[in-house]
């Protein structure tokens, strides 16, 4: 009768060493990336897409231009809300909650709003484009489970 024994892998194994490799650089990469640094890439990133986005509604500083309340009169068709004052909730919102976000400052609430803004326009106006909107999400929720990071007002003023 043949006996087998099992017995591991020898540490220097090739497979073993790959993991080992791989294993620090993940604990490299969660040094030197903090939850702080992460919060200001989100901030900026998110605040660039809602601000830009909110540009293209108004003229000059915050006048609402006509193909806005068009946009929101033919296309949108959010339930509640008139065009004509979702049209400048909008517009406002896309210009205040990235402000506060870059400051950040008051970064949860800013991010929490436009997280409902985007939810509201996946539901309602372009459910099609979920992939992109999960992607908006998966930054404002970081913001709202993290807060704006070091780097922030919120930090200065000892805002949670």
């Amino acid at each position: 009768m043949t006996s087998y024994s099992k017995t591991a892998a020898p540490e220097t194994s090739a497979p073993h060493l790959l993991l080992r490799l791989y294993n620090s650089l993940a604990a490299l990469a969660s040094r030197l990336i903090s939850d702080s640094l992460l919060a200001l890439v989100a901030r900026a990133a998110i605040a660039a897409i809602f601000f830009l986005s909110g540009r293209t509604k108004v003229s000059g500083l915050l006048t609402i231009k006509e193909g806005t309340y068009v946009l929101f009169e033919q296309e949108y068709n959010i339930p509640l809300v008139p065009p004509h004052i979702a049209a400048h909730m909008a517009a406002y919102a896309e210009h205040f909650f990235p402000l506060l976000l870059v400051l950040g400052l008051f970064t949860r609430s800013a991010a929490l709003g436009l997280l409902g803004m985007t939810t509201v326009i996946e539901v309602f106006v372009y459910p099609d484009a979920w992939p992109t909107h999960l992607s908006w999400a998966g930054l404002l929720l970081f913001l709202v489970a993290r807060g704006g990071g070091v780097l922030s007002l919120d930090r200065l003023f000892g805002i949670k």
